[in-house]
């Protein structure tokens, strides 16, 4: 089964403004892949559909074995549980440690005390902060900050993983980086997509790209 799976799909918004159309393509398990395209292009809201946050107008798509045209609303936060999104912003809670910021991401899905334990620490290990893990937002850099929001993303072992510009406000070489974790959550089997406008950095990663231009796909 495709985690994602885009058929002929279409996405207007009111007032006749067409975002996407015509796209038709399959994104596979543990792939590691980058959505790029100019401002205005149209990835915000290729993530969005992958989400749930909106639907498409025609066509067809599914996530993770869902077809998101009927999903019933009160089924969209347990799809939620199986995607994780790592945002450019990080969104970290400030007046709560690394170590709890994932936590709590694991306590709303109802996760054991133990178990959230066990994923916690294991995760710390994945992106390299087991000793940062009680210090505070404001006392990381940003990329140990960036490393946590990715940590809390994949700490309920999502089978997708959306990242939304997750370099933008790194140095290249703290980029380079990043991109080599979510590398690594990919070898995993967690199927990731990178958004970025970083062109640069899309060159010296080897990866599939998914390109969008004034609404349409093109996969490179």
């Amino acid at each position: 089964m495709y985690p994602a799976v885009f058929q002929n799909l279409e996405k207007r918004y009111h007032g006749g403004v067409t975002a996407l159309h015509g796209v038709s393509l399959e994104l596979n398990k543990g792939e590691f892949a980058f959505l790029t395209g100019p401002s205005g292009a149209g990835k915000t809201t290729f993530l969005k559909l992958l989400f749930g946050e909106i639907e498409p107008t025609s066509g067809n798509l599914t996530v993770l074995g869902n077809d998101m045209t009927r999903l019933r609303r009160r089924r969209l936060p347990r799809l939620r549980q199986r995607v994780g999104v790592v945002f450019q912003n990080f969104r970290l809670l400030p007046r709560r440690t690394a170590y709890e910021n994932i936590d709590i991401a694991l306590r709303v899905q109802g996760v054991s005390t133990e178990e959230r334990r066990r994923r916690t620490d294991a995760i710390l290990r994945v992106v390299e902060l087991e000793k940062r893990a009680f210090a505070l937002p404001e006392e990381l850099s940003g990329g140990e900050q960036q490393r946590v929001a990715i940590a809390r993303a994949v700490a309920g072992d999502p089978e997708l993983l959306l990242a939304d510009e997750p370099t933008g406000n790194l140095d290249p070489e703290l980029s380079v980086k990043i991109m080599e974790l979510l590398r690594k959550i990919a070898d995993r089997g967690t199927t990731v997509l990178v958004a970025t406008h970083d062109y640069s950095l899309v060159k010296r990663i080897e990866a599939r790209v998914i390109h969008i231009e004034a609404g349409q796909v093109m996969v490179k």
